[in-house]
This record gives structure tokens, C-alpha cells and sequence, in this order.
């Protein structure tokens, strides 16, 4: 039984890249059983319009459209949720991705793998403002999650349905999704892929996004690392504030009662001791909350903090 494909294209203000983005979809996958669902992402231009009479000329086209722009990730959400798909591709609408990498996607994705992450390996945007932040957020990504990839930005993977079924999307999290499901016991792969300049539209990408991502870099770090076991991370740091505070009392003992060359500035060391006392008692305190939380959150999903090999 061949697998069906979903091809999800989240879109905010791509008139005039809708149309020549769909006949190259449509070309690629005819020998495809395929679906391909726009998600109009609260556009103000013309995308609307365009999508309503595509809809009605495109036999395989699924229209979503969200009352206002969410975001990225969210739409790329709505995307999947409402895709039937037994492989999920997603695409940009901005025509960089080109469709007819897809079969290649699909081909490397058959030889064992849950997700195909495509590389840009040679790409067409500014070098200051878009490939510099990519390199730096690609190497801190890589070295956070242990999951090495050249161009998590790449919107140009392929997904086994059953790998992301179940993963909640918020923030600028959908570039993350290989890392996870390497976290889950997936297999990732990655393949170099085309990348066109843009010749419609302007980027909704700018330079001040790659702090948007290290704060949820930081986010999935902990859900991926401390999600079952929260209490280790704050009752560990709490444990660390009580060994600092012992060290600054001992210093300000000696510092009281031994030679007076010991210090040559004034330090209130006895004052950093009660800082990190308290530290030290709120932190393993919020750790107990944390880990009361955490056990309440899997009985009332009914989740198990494991996962079987067959699932």
C-alpha cells in the first residue's frame, strides 16, 4: 500500500507566489497520492482572493484560513492537524523551496527514516541579515539538542506522520521538530536541496528572530531533558547555591577571624551566603512544585513517560 502525502504550505501575504508555487507542486507529485493544504495565516493582501479561486480549480487543494496571523508555527500546526497525509512535506509559499525536491525527500525518507531535513546548502538570501543568523542559530541548535543538522531553518522536510502525531507547536518550535524526534527514537536524515531567490513579496524573516529562537531553544532543552524529571534540574542548582553559600560563609569566617591581608577589597561575603541560602531553599522548593506538576500532568493525559518501540 503506497503512502499518501500531504504537502503543508503556511502563507501570510504571497500574492502572486500562490499560483506558479502550486503548478510545480501539482506537476511534481501526479504520481504521488497527494493533498495539498494552504493555510492562509490572517494574509492582508490579495492571498485570500487567490486561494478562493485556486480552491475551486485545483482538484487536490485544501484551503485553512486562520482569523488573524499566528505565526509560523502555528499555521504550520493547523496544517498538519487538519492533513491526512501518511508523510507530512512542508513548504514555504515564497517559492524558494522547490517542489521538485520532494521526490528526493520521499525517496530518502522510504530507506528507514521518520524525518528528512532538507540543506539549503547553496542559498540565495543575504548574507548580513539571513545566512550569518542561520549559521549561528544552525551551530547553537546542533549543540544544545546533540542533533547535528547544517540548516534546521530549512522548511523543506519530510515527516512520517507517526513521528510528529501528538507534538504540540508554540513559538518558533516547528524548526526543532528533527531534534525531537531524535529525542523520541527516530531517525533523521539530511539532503541538500534547491534554494531560488525571492521574486515576489518581501521575507517575513529578519535578523531579530534568532532571539526568538534561543529563548525556545532554551524552552525545549528543558521539555526534551526535564520534562519527567524537573526536580533534577532545580534541586540541582539548588544544591550548587547551598555548596556556593557554604564557601562564602567560610570565606567570611576566615575573613573575620584571620589575617587581615586575606581580602583587599571589602566583599559582604556573609550577605552573599544568606543570598544563596535562600536561592538554594526556593530553588529545591520549586523543584518539589515542579515535579507534583509533572506527576499530575501524565495522569490526567493518561501519558506514559516512556515509549514502546512498535508505537
Amino acid at each position: 500500500m503506497s503512502s499518501t502525502i500531504s504537502i503543508v504550505i503556511p502563507c501570510y501575504n504571497e500574492a502572486g507566489n500562490l499560483i506558479p508555487l502550486l503548478n510545480r507542486v501539482t506537476l511534481t507529485c501526479q504520481s504521488y497520492k497527494y493533498e495539498i493544504v494552504v493555510v492562509d495565516d490572517g494574509s492582508t493582501d490579495s492571498s485570500p482572493s487567490e486561494l478562493k479561486l485556486l480552491a475551486e480549480k485545483v482538484k487536490h487543494l485544501k484551503v485553512i484560513s486562520l482569523k488573524r496571523n499566528f505565526g509560523q508555527t502555528a499555521a504550520l500546526s493547523a496544517g498538519i492537524d487538519n492533513s491526512n497525509g501518511d508523510i507530512i512535506i512542508p513548504l514555504d509559499a515564497d517559492g524558494q523551496n522547490d517542489p521538485e525536491d520532494i521526490p528526493r525527500l520521499i525517496e530518502k525518507l522510504n530507506e528507514g527514516f521518520d524525518v528528512v531535513s532538507g540543506w539549503r546548502k547553496d542559498r540565495k538570501d543575504t548574507f548580513i541579515t539571513r545566512k550569518l543568523p542561520s549559521i549561528l542559530a544552525n551551530k547553537l541548535i546542533s549543540i544544545v539538542t546533540g542533533v547535528h543538522l547544517h540548516d534546521y531553518g530549512c522548511s523543506l522536510k519530510a515527516y512520517k506522520r507517526k513521528t510528529i502525531t501528538g507534538v504540540q507547536l508554540y513559538g518558533e518550535m516547528h524548526r526543532f521538530l528533527p531534534a525531537w524526534c531524535v529525542w523520541q527514537g527516530g531517525k533523521v536524515a539530511e539532503i541538500p536541496v534547491r534554494h531560488h531567490p525571492r521574486t515576489r513579496g518581501i521575507s517575513k524573516y529578519g535578523i531579530f528572530r534568532t532571539f526568538k529562537v534561543i529563548i525556545d531553544l532554551i524552552t525545549i532543552k528543558f521539555f526534551s531533558g526535564y520534562l519527567s524529571k524537573p526536580s533534577h534540574l532545580f534541586s540541582g542548582t539548588g544544591l550548587f547555591f547551598i555548596f556556593m553559600g557554604f564557601c562564602s560563609a567560610s570565606f567570611a569566617i576566615f575573613d573575620k577571624f584571620g589575617p587581615d591581608k586575606f581580602t583587599k577589597f571589602r566583599i559582604p561575603l556573609l550577605l552573599l551566603a544568606i543570598f544563596f541560602g535562600l536561592g538554594a531553599i526556593s530553588l529545591i522548593l520549586m523543584g518539589l512544585l515542579a515535579e507534583l506538576l509533572v506527576r499530575l500532568y501524565f495522569q490526567v493525559r493518561n501519558q506514559k513517560p516512556y515509549l514502546l518501540a512498535d508505537e
